[in-house]
């Protein structure tokens, strides 16, 4: 019986092989590249269409609209270059007072609204990650006014709170006190606003910090109690520092939100007294759309957006600077 051993694996076609396995793999091999990039496409490319029909095409006509004193209604629109830009930032100007004035109630919003859509949503979701009886449906609740639409939130707390024939001046006359100018007088007009807003929007953020609650580890709430932290101590070392990112990201989006407010003014309020509670959304509605001056709302559309830009940047980069801080912390105690 004849034994064939095996020819034994020469040293040059052994590195060859191994030369070929490290230049060149699957991903670079030019048609297997081509192939990918074309499975890539093909999934991202319904989004980049719409992307670039409905968010960047409208940009760029905006910002071209901004270029021209742009009535629609009119045959001719004349290219004025920047002029509506100059205009806005010229005191005394058609344009520049409402549009900054706007911009002030808009800002008054904000400050009034977003520590509040912090702090009650917080506190909702510290009280509802607690076991009981009922959880689930206290949740539902508190995040039910959420699903209504600006339009029924609107019209709800118009009637509530109108000086003449709202249900909150009927028990107050009832009960004796005056009534309250809720919709027509300051500073109760931001009342009329903010406290509606807060009903209507804690329920989302609150679950949001549910979730993030959820995702901290109990160990660390037992290993604090062990250490001997009371309840605020558990809160401040624990429960905050690992919200952080989610915090950060909850004030983005609240911050975004209260800077865009319309139907609250619109409806509640009606940008009264006067126009101290008009927002920047209603005066570039007003300048485009009544006046039908739409290269000036276009300019105030554009500053708006910039200015809100800013301020995204600006919360977000303070989430980046943490990472980093605690990456050279670790790369440091490593």
């Amino acid at each position: 019986m004849t034994v064939t051993t095996p020819a034994p694996v020469t040293a040059a076609p052994l590195a060859e092989r191994r030369g070929r396995g490290r230049g060149r793999g699957p991903s670079s091999d030019p048609a297997v590249s081509k192939a990918g990039l074309g499975t890539a496409l093909m999934f991202v490319g319904p989004y980049l269409l719409l992307f670039g029909t409905f968010v960047l095409a409208p940009i760029a006509y905006g910002l071209w609209i901004s270029l021209h004193q742009w009535d629609f209604l009119l045959p001719g629109k004349p290219f004025v270059g920047l002029q509506n830009y100059v205009d806005l930032l010229t005191p005394g100007s058609t344009t520049s007072e409402p549009f900054w004035s706007s911009m002030r109630a808009t800002a008054i919003f904000t400050v009034l609204s977003v520590p509040l859509l912090l702090v009650v949503p917080l506190a909702l979701a510290v009280a509802l990650n607690k076991k009981f009886w009922g959880r689930n449906a206290v949740r539902a609740i508190f995040f039910a006014p959420f699903v209504l639409g600006v339009a029924v939130i609107g019209l709800l707390w118009r009637y509530l709170l109108d000086p003449n024939v709202g249900v909150v001046n009927y028990y107050l006359d009832a009960l004796g006190f005056d009534r309250i100018p809720f919709t027509t007088a300051t500073p109760w007009v931001w009342v009329a606003l903010v406290v509606p807003t807060i009903w209507w929007t804690a329920g989302y953020n609150m679950v949001i910090f549910l979730a993030g609650l959820q995702d901290i580890s109990a160990e660390l709430y037992e290993a604090a109690e062990l250490d001997g932290a009371n309840a605020w101590q558990r809160f401040r070392h624990v429960t905050l520092p690992g919200l952080r990112p989610v915090t950060i990201f909850v004030l983005t989006i609240t911050i975004l939100a209260s800077a865009n407010v319309f139907g609250q003014p619109y409806l509640i309020t009606q940008g009264q007294p006067g126009e101290e509670t008009r927002s920047a959304i209603m005066q570039i509605g007003e300048q485009g759309l009544r006046q039908f001056n739409m290269g000036s709302a276009s300019a105030m559309s554009t500053v708006f957006t910039l200015a809100l830009l800013a301020i995204s940047l600006l919360s977000l980069s303070f989430l980046r600077e943490r990472k980093v801080k605690a990456t050279t912390k670790k790369e440091a105690t490593s």
